[in-house]
């Protein structure tokens, strides 16, 4: 908030030293740092009681809410990831009698949803590394316009030299 270096405080110190003078200099220093001491109780206070009056009306639940629907894509897939991991903790083939018709379902049904995993897990391994792929390429693009502008610069100053 205020900027005062050790040159503002040192004409500071020194102003003070003349109209206040050296014996009642450390009482004037004592009451500075009393109120500044004050105010940054004060301060803190305030800021105590507005975080406290912000996590009474639910405001830090809304701005987590405001900060998922900025990114709906990451919040989706959050979704379908607390979706997924439910089915898989739900179908657990252990739960059920072998021979009977619920623990064969239950038994497909496990190796159907590792199967998804692994099949979900691959596609989204593929996905990152085309994005990777298609970054790297923006970025040579971009690495190739700008010596090719630095090549052009430099022909236009030889030019202009001769």
């Amino acid at each position: 908030m205020f900027d005062l270096g050790w040159s503002e405080l040192l004409v500071i110190g020194i102003v003070a030293l003349i109209v206040v003078g050296p014996k009642d200099l450390p009482v004037l220093f004592r009451n500075v740092g009393r109120f500044v001491g004050k105010a940054r109780a004060m301060a803190r206070d305030f800021s105590r009681a507005m975080n406290d009056a912000a996590d009474e009306t639910g405001l830090r639940d809304v701005a987590s809410g405001l900060k998922s629907a900025t990114n709906p894509i990451g919040s989706a897939m959050d979704g379908v990831k607390d979706i997924a991991r439910d089915v898989t903790s739900s179908v657990d083939p252990s739960k059920y009698e072998k021979g009977s018709a619920t623990g064969k379902l239950a038994a497909d049904r496990a190796e159907q949803a590792k199967k998804i995993q692994a099949q979900t897990a691959r596609a989204a391994a593929d996905r990152k590394a085309r994005e990777a792929a298609e970054a790297l390429a923006k970025a040579e693009a971009a690495e190739a316009a700008l010596t090719a502008d630095e090549a052009a610069e430099q022909s236009a100053e030889k030019k202009a030299e001769t």
